[in-house]
């Protein structure tokens, strides 16, 4: 046997994944009015109540309860047998306006001279894992969990199937640290009690995920990955048994709970920054997503197999107070005599094509619109970009308007996981003449 290397999700049901999604939605909603929303919001769910707190500095007025009761319905809790349903839950805001002390430090009179939201180190990391640069424990783990929560949408098999779950994925790696074999699947998963005895409802679920899940997980993935798949994986479904009493009203959810599950299941590093309810002036989340984007462009340049990038700032500081990269012995670059370039050499010359200013880092993104909802659950990185129409509550630079129901609404073209683009490769590839 070789290195078994393990990682874990949970589903945008799991408590600390509903308290993410409710403080991305507050935010999101807060740009929509104003896209220079200084915005820290923290949320805590439990039994039929949701309290958010925080920090913003925003122009525009967002119907707070509103908004965390369509999350909370958006996610599946609409039950009043969830002791948890978006209909019927308290909600207490404590939102109070951000420190001007801090704010100081934020805003500038040039833009381009924004300081960091805080002091702290980010990093990003990619691997040639799988086709979009991560870890293949990671990716399966998301994967069957956003699939069980299609299944549970579709409403056609799987019926009993409640919001809450979790999954966790084992996988063997050789000596060279290469994936030989899925060793365990965990998924343990929030149900309707059933009329039947507890073992044939248990005997239910586990033959629903091994014929239905995994197959349909399985098919999703690339041939090279679908061949880890074998008959002696280690399954265990729902192992503590009945799962009914599940969600917040299970266990207490808090905003920021989950920061592995949204980054890279423990493979690279973490800085130990929450992402979720906070706008990109603050470094632990859009450095995290400008690291991610060079680490995936280098690999994808074919500078490196796997590559992590670390980078830290002082708060009120634009400039970056540190950069580091470390390909892992895996770069194929070699200097004109043939030796192999060291990654200090190549974090040189990778941070003169990356500006890493906040100011740079918001422009090059677009992290002013209000594209954080989605990343809330099923992970950060990893995502396919994509460009969608979002609702707009003010006028502005590339906001056009049109009439809805005889109303004037306004609405604007952005980019969802802007980072998670390879637009650097050919940058990259020529100053390392690749």
């Amino acid at each position: 046997m070789g290195y078994l290397f393990t990682s874990e999700s949970v589903s945008e049901g799991h408590p600390d994944k509903v308290a993410d999604q409710i403080s991305d939605a507050i935010l999101d909603e807060m740009l929509r009015f104003d896209p220079e929303s200084k915005v820290a919001v923290e949320t805590m769910v439990t039994t039929g109540l949701t309290v958010v707190a925080g920090e913003v500095k925003t122009n525009g007025y967002v119907d707070v309860q509103s908004v965390v009761r369509d999350t909370i319905n958006e996610i599946g809790y609409t039950k009043a047998a969830y002791r948890f349903d978006g209909n019927s839950c308290g909600v207490l805001s404590a939102i109070h306006e951000q420190s001007t002390d801090i704010n100081q430090g934020v805003e500038r009179k040039k833009p381009e001279e924004q300081g960091a939201g805080d002091q702290g180190m980010m990093f990003g990391y990619a691997c040639r894992e799988m086709d979009n640069l991560m870890p293949i424990t990671t990716e399966i783990s998301h994967q069957l969990l956003q699939q069980l929560a299609a299944i549970r949408r579709e409403g056609k098999e799987m019926t009993y199937l409640r919001p809450d779950s979790k999954s966790q994925v084992t996988v063997e790696y050789n000596d060279g640290w290469k994936p030989v074999r899925i060793e365990t699947i965990v998924v343990s998963t929030q149900h309707d009690d059933f009329d039947e005895d507890d073992d044939r409802m248990l005997k239910k679920i586990y033959d629903d995920v091994k014929n239905i899940l995994i197959p349909r997980v399985k098919a999703l993935l690339p041939q090279n990955v679908q061949k880890l798949f074998s008959d002696d994986i280690k399954l265990h479904v729902n192992p503590t048994g009945k799962f009914v009493i599940g969600g917040p009203h299970c266990d207490s959810g808090l905003t920021g709970r989950k920061i592995i599950v949204d980054t890279y299941g423990g493979r690279g590093a973490h800085g130990g920054g929450a992402f979720s309810g906070k706008d990109s002036s603050k470094v632990d989340r859009s450095a995290a997503y400008a690291t991610r984007h060079i680490a995936k462009n280098m690999v994808a340049a074919g500078l490196a197999d796997e590559v992590l990038v670390q980078v830290a700032y002082a708060i009120g500081v634009a400039s970056p107070v540190g950069f580091y990269i470390n390909t892992f012995n895996t770069t194929h670059l070699k200097d004109s005599n043939g030796k192999k370039i060291s990654d200090l050499q190549i974090a040189k010359t990778v941070q003169e094509i990356f500006d890493l200013r906040p100011y740079a880092i918001i422009k090059r993104f677009g992290l002013k619109n209000p594209i954080f909802k989605p990343t809330a659950a099923y992970g950060h990185f990893g995502r396919d970009p994509y460009q969608k129409e979002v609702e707009m509550k003010h006028e502005g630079e590339n906001i056009f308007s049109r009439e809805v129901k005889g109303q004037t609404k306004y609405f604007k073209m952005v980019d969802f996981f802007a980072w998670e683009k390879l637009d650097f490769v050919d940058k990259l590839k020529d100053a390392f003449k690749v």
